[in-house]
């Protein structure tokens, strides 16, 4: 089989954009998440309960950024009015700053698409 040079490079743009899914497209391992989360456990919890120094991240799908009552959001949260589902989770996550500039979470974010992807799942099943 024989492929042209445009029929190369195409397939070649194909692998480089199949590499770069985001996380929230992926399955992710719920068990590998708990761990991520460890870096997220200082400041949140996902158990319903006391609040930590960040918002408690119990029923986080499907709510709106800043909207937990209770919580002194920044007004860059509030005035953001994200719903949370795996992508905004995801866009959210890799750069907290990127999303919501003047946002008050000092984290720097998790660039691993892998370990967000396990870090969703983990939500998901825990942050009910």
């Amino acid at each position: 089989m024989h492929l042209s040079l445009a029929s190369t490079s195409a397939l070649f743009a194909v692998a480089a954009l199949a590499s770069i899914t985001p996380a929230f497209a992926q399955a992710g391992d719920a068990a590998k998440g708990k761990t991520v989360f460890a870096r997220c456990a200082l400041c949140h919890d996902v158990k319903p309960g006391p609040k930590k120094m960040g918002p408690n991240l119990a029923g986080i799908f499907g709510r709106t950024s800043g909207a937990q009552a209770g919580f002194a959001y920044s007004p860059a949260m509030q005035k953001a009015k994200i719903k949370w589902d795996a992508k905004t989770l995801d866009a959210f996550v890799t750069k907290p700053n990127a999303l919501v500039p003047g946002n008050r979470m000092a984290f720097p974010g998790i660039p691993n698409p892998t370990d967000r992807a396990n870090l969703i799942a983990y939500l998901k099943a825990e942050a009910k």
